[in-house]
């Protein structure tokens, strides 16, 4: 369970294994259906401020620093803050909590070197803004940064820049966007007692449905809420179980309290590293682009890292809890927060609970599924239509692309036993490799040449995807480390305009 390969793959962030059987009470349906009639009033709301490609993309810059943070949030923790990270507390001890350090202290470093900077970069309407032009998507900013830092790279250049961190987006993010249709498919399967591909349709159709409609405003808002249901949900149990309200313990059960056993150097060094991963990831860094001002960004911290500090710090909780509880009794761990909540909660408030997953797994898809279908729309159609395209086109491309992208990923999600789900870390991992060492470059190395945004994202990509098939020995090192380190050396080495 210490391995690094067991965490990568045991704290997948979409897996779900648990209630096999449907059990739920009309109470429960209830909250299902008032959860999702919520998300389309939000898209209702989202659609009628929707006017060009820019409100589609980013929400017209407009999103004040809760959004910002708890949309952030929503979409980076997903399924993986209340069903991968307390089952693997559950069945490994509190020694898997050290990936939870790593990520605390990479999202906070995100948003202490990126965000601020990152907003200022990406818009020059916004003061200090150094942008040639007003860039919708992380691939459109690296053009954009290139030609105020080296204004002598040639357009074909900048053209092939777009197109590469187009590829990698899409390719990433298929598979990510594929693992989470199972999870919800999982979900629906389990709780209302349908055959897969049906569960697996409903859940593509809800999310492709409110993503198309209502853009970006529509993600961010939904993710808000979705936030603030997560944190709710995590919290109440932990609550209800520090106020003597649940059953008493098994006091023979040995709680695994020990942060060091059985870790290597190796595994230690690969669940720390996940925190590398935040300065790559798209539907992350596009929450920087979008929020109001640079300005706001302080503010947008504190309430990003107090989120995730209590969300993943409830989330350990429970599964403490669960040992405590149910001792090694649970064939599925990743089970334990759902179980608890059938214990200790009325079944509306279980209902409320797996309205929350499902908001988890969505709040992840959403964002992935809007990058991706921006990126395509303004970085491989635009640039092939050039100045024919009108703003109301854009906007319709953007919407076909994303059910373009949910069409491919759906595809890939049709036979849940795939690989897919086994590609999600490498997914973490190949964005944060690509993309985490050229973000800071374009804002931090002011000789950065267009070679060097080329190397950095080809070196991060290729190393991730072939270390990730390589085992055994230093093969067991999570592959972001190797990735991340190689590219920033590409960028450094071969990127540098002379003087």
């Amino acid at each position: 369970a210490h391995a690094p390969r067991a965490a990568q793959r045991g704290l997948l962030k979409y897996r779900l294994h648990f209630l096999s059987e449907p059990n739920l009470s009309s109470s429960t349906l209830a909250a299902f259906a008032l959860y999702l009639a919520g998300l389309f009033a939000i898209a209702i709301q989202a659609w009628r401020r929707t006017r060009d490609a820019s409100d589609y993309a980013l929400g017209g810059r407009s999103l004040g620093p809760a959004v910002t943070a708890l949309s952030a949030g929503a979409s980076d923790m997903s399924g993986w803050l209340l069903l991968g990270l307390p089952g693997a507390i559950y069945a490994s001890g509190i020694v898997e909590g050290w990936i939870v350090i790593g990520l605390v202290i990479g999202a906070w470093a995100n948003w202490r070197l990126v965000a601020a900077p990152l907003r200022r970069a990406s818009s020059p309407k916004s003061s200090g803004g150094t942008a040639a032009e007003d860039s919708l998507t992380l691939p459109s900013y690296f053009a954009a940064r290139l030609r105020a830092l080296a204004p002598e790279t040639r357009e074909t250049t900048l053209r092939a820049t777009r197109a590469i961190a187009t590829v990698l987006i899409l390719f990433f993010f298929t598979f990510y966007v594929a693992s989470g249709l199972v999870a919800g498919a999982r979900l629906f399967e389990a709780t209302l007692g349908l055959d897969y591909t049906s569960a697996l349709g409903i859940g593509a159709f809800v999310i492709v449905a409110y993503t198309m409609a209502g853009g970006f405003l529509a993600v961010a808002w939904t993710d808000f809420f979705q936030g603030l249901l997560m944190l709710a949900a995590l919290v109440a149990v932990p609550l209800m179980l520090l106020a003597g309200l649940a059953p008493e313990p098994d006091a023979a059960v040995e709680l695994q309290l020990d942060p060091t056993a059985e870790l290597t150097l190796v595994g230690w060094i690969s669940l720390v590293a996940w925190g590398l991963g935040y300065f790559g990831q798209p539907h992350v860094l596009a929450r920087f682009m979008a929020i109001r001002s640079a300005e706001a960004v302080r503010s947008a911290t504190r309430i990003a890292m107090s989120w995730m500090i209590t969300v993943s710090a409830a989330a350990i909780a429970i599964g403490v809890g669960g040992q405590a509880m149910f001792g090694a009794t649970l064939a599925n761990p990743e089970g334990v927060f759902i179980e608890l909540t059938a214990l200790l909660f009325h079944p509306l408030i279980a209902g409320t609970v797996l309205a929350a997953i499902l908001a988890a797994v969505m709040s992840t898809i959403d964002s992935q599924l809007l990058v991706a279908s921006t990126a395509l729309a303004e970085d491989l159609y635009r640039p092939l239509r050039g100045r024919d395209a009108t703003p109301a086109e854009l906007l319709i491309v953007g919407r076909v692309a994303v059910l373009l992208v949910a069409v491919v990923a759906l595809l890939l999600a049709l036979d849940p036993d795939s690989r897919v789900l086994d590609l999600v870390s490498y997914a973490w991992a190949g964005l944060g490799a690509s993309f985490g060492p050229v973000v800071l470059a374009t804002l931090y190395f002011p000789r950065l040449s267009a070679r060097g945004v080329l190397a950095g994202m080809l070196t991060g990509g290729v190393t991730v995807v072939v270390w990730g098939e390589c085992t055994g020995g230093v093969f067991d090192l999570y592959e972001i480390v190797p990735g991340f380190v190689l590219a920033s050396l590409a960028i450094f080495l071969l990127g540098r305009r002379p003087e």
